[in-house]
């Protein structure tokens, strides 16, 4: 574990309290940087900040898959596939929710929304490209914060489902 002491989110809690090995990994969160990139530069930020490389840096999307929300989790430098994404979670029609429902819905802000520790538990899932890594980051609850776990250990967290829902443009 890193020095975050009491900086604990409900992402690295639900970790701790799996008993799953995790690392947090901690890093100067630069706003401007994040807007140069259209924000849709916080797990691109994190990919140059900590020296990893693209494809094991998660993000972790809220969409709407017909009325309910749920999670996409796709590498930093590729796009959700809606209709992957759909398929994956037993729905018809997939869209990015709004940032508002985003938020209240998981608890954290954009940019540090994690897939561990949602205000309630939401149907995820997570792009098939992370089970060829031993660990993968994800945003750890907060915009600086990341979490590195093994996929199949987050699969078991968020009762997700792997599906191929990532798209590189």
């Amino acid at each position: 574990m890193g020095p975050m002491g009491a900086q604990g989110t409900r992402a690295t809690d639900a970790a701790k309290r799996a008993g799953i090995a995790h690392t947090v990994h901690e890093y100067a969160h630069d706003e401007r940087a994040s807007l140069r990139a259209g924000g849709r530069g916080y797990a691109l930020e994190a990919v140059h900040a900590l020296g990893i490389e693209p494809g094991r840096v998660f993000k972790t999307i809220v969409v709407a898959v017909d009325a309910r929300l749920g999670l996409a989790i796709v590498p930093a430098d590729a796009e959700v596939d809606l209709k992957a994404v759909a398929d994956a979670l037993d729905g018809r029609r997939a869209a990015i929710a709004p940032p508002a429902d985003a938020e209240r819905a998981t608890g954290y802000v954009l940019g540090g929304i994690s897939p561990l520790g949602t205000r309630r538990p939401l149907p995820t899932a997570l792009d098939v490209s992370a089970s060829a890594h031993a660990t993968i980051h994800v945003s750890a609850g907060r915009r600086g914060l990341e979490i590195e776990l093994a996929a199949a250990d987050l699969l078991a967290l968020t009762a997700g489902v792997s599906a191929p829902i990532a798209r590189r443009s």
